[in-house]
């Protein structure tokens, strides 16, 4: 038995992760062109500018930009039913407040989108995948509603721009990391939690706004938003475990709570009345994120953790996340990440129980270090492996869970630079790509073996698996 007829098979990127050219053709610096790459003693450092000297992963990237029809045609090979990418932000609107559109940008993504479509692939556009023109720092970024205003045009400029070519939009990648990586997610780099509230509330009002637009535009659009798979265990059965799971939960949740509702959830403004957290609400702001509801749920899985007394509640930093517990019945990457393929299933249960949206896993996937022989072969069962056991409870998730999952688009499939540290050593793909973690490299496209793997499960429509 396959996956149900018209899933989703494809894979997904980032523009500031895979395209590079990041001063081309008119495009303006993204906060993402301003981190460094990681060194083994320090995390990304965010520059005022960019500084001579310094090594920026997104500036060249992994040249997509420029091979995006190479690597579309190598997406094509495998028989992608979609490909899941996001628009720069900044390739449109340099500075952010423009009045008028990068009319070279616009071009780009019209041949981008005209490449996936000649092979039959759906593009799936995410509007803001971790980068904000960095020319908003001046108003704040986030913090300030003018910003909405700002994204609003951006969208309007897409939406009709692109109708007929795009109907899968996604608002911003991974929403709840404002909770996380504030500067990732919205351009603010801070842990005050206020200052985070505010720049989310600003989110959820131009993705609500941004929804009703898309839908005037072409009611064909349909809008989604992209949740980070945080799911937790309790650390043990004690009730207080249980609890502070749960605490854990909501934290994440309230993001989806808020965009799939429409509301804000009773305990995070219970939260807010007891830490003195104003949200910046005005007239008709709550017509607008009820009448903005989503259409569907995307999310990433990497991983689960497992919350306990250690645990804290409130995330901070740019490290990612560190609940204090390893899980003993889980293996783990090389990067230290648990390896959970029955959590994916659980997460799918968890969101569709709560939301009673249709769903699409649009990042899950498995870095490491391949080595390339001396043939020029890349042999890697283990990411075969790892992609096969999440296939697998996904599959049990439709058959026997009866959720409605739209389709999978694994990230990435292509090499590219990683968002947590900026390098190119932990990799992805199905594609390997010739550049090392200082960006040295001949930028050569090559086959690995999972290529020819992923190639089957979707002639087979997942029939392979079983």
């Amino acid at each position: 038995m396959g996956f149900p007829k018209g899933f989703l098979w494809g894979g997904a990127t980032a523009a500031n992760q895979c395209e590079g050219a990041y001063n081309e053709d008119g495009k303006g610096l993204s906060t993402a062109d301003v981190m460094t790459a990681a060194t083994p003693d320090s995390s990304r450092e965010i520059t005022d500018g960019v500084i001579e000297g310094k090594y920026y992963p997104s500036h060249n990237a992994v040249d997509h930009y420029h091979r995006y029809k190479e690597d579309i045609a190598l997406f094509a090979e495998m028989g992608f039913k979609a490909y899941r990418m996001s628009i720069a932000w900044s390739r449109i609107f340099p500075n952010g407040d423009d009045e008028t559109p990068n009319e070279a940008g616009l071009k780009h993504y019209d041949e981008v989108f005209d490449t996936c479509l000649q092979y039959g692939i759906e593009p799936m556009v995410t509007l803001s995948h971790f980068e904000t023109p960095l020319g908003l720092q001046k108003y704040g970024s986030w913090t300030n509603r003018k910003v909405v205003d700002f994204f609003l045009r951006y969208c309007e400029t897409v939406f009709t721009r692109y109708k007929g070519k795009v109907k899968y939009w996604m608002t911003f990648n991974e929403i709840n990391v404002m909770s996380t990586k504030p500067w990732m997610a919205a351009g603010v780099h801070t842990d005050d939690e206020q200052t985070r509230m505010t720049g989310a509330y600003h989110h959820f009002l131009a993705s609500a706004k941004a929804v009703q637009l898309a839908h005037s535009i072409d009611p064909e659009n349909q809008v989604g938003m992209m949740y980070n798979g945080h799911v937790a265990y309790p650390a043990s059965s004690d009730p207080e475990d249980v609890k502070r799971a749960n605490d854990f939960m909501h934290q994440m949740l309230f993001y989806a709570d808020v965009q799939c509702r429409g509301y804000y959830p009773a305990y995070k403004l219970k939260e807010f009345e007891r830490e003195g957290i104003v949200l910046p609400i005005q007239d008709g702001d709550e017509e607008e994120l009820r009448k903005g509801t989503v259409d569907f749920i995307s999310f990433s899985y990497y991983l689960t953790h497992v919350v306990g007394e250690e645990s804290p509640l409130r995330f901070t930093g740019l490290n990612g996340v560190k609940t204090g517990y390893k899980n003993p019945h889980l293996k783990a990457s090389e990067w230290g990440w648990p390896i959970d393929p029955a959590g994916l299933r659980y997460l799918l249960n968890v969101l569709y129980d709560r939301y009673q949206l249709p769903l699409i896993v649009v990042e899950n996937g498995l870095g490491a270090k391949d080595k390339v022989e001396e043939d020029g072969s890349i042999h890697d069962p283990y990411r075969i492996d790892y992609l096969k056991d999440h296939l697998r409870e996904l599959k049990k998730a439709i058959d026997v869970d009866g959720i409605p999952v739209m389709g999978y688009t694994m990230w990435g499939p292509i090499d590219i630079i990683s968002a947590s540290k900026g390098e190119m050593s932990k990799r992805y793909g199905f594609i390997h790509v010739d550049v090392d973690d200082e960006g040295n490299g001949t930028f050569k496209r090559s086959k690995k073996d999972s290529f020819y793997w992923y190639k089957e499960v979707i002639a087979t429509n997942g029939g392979n698996l079983n």
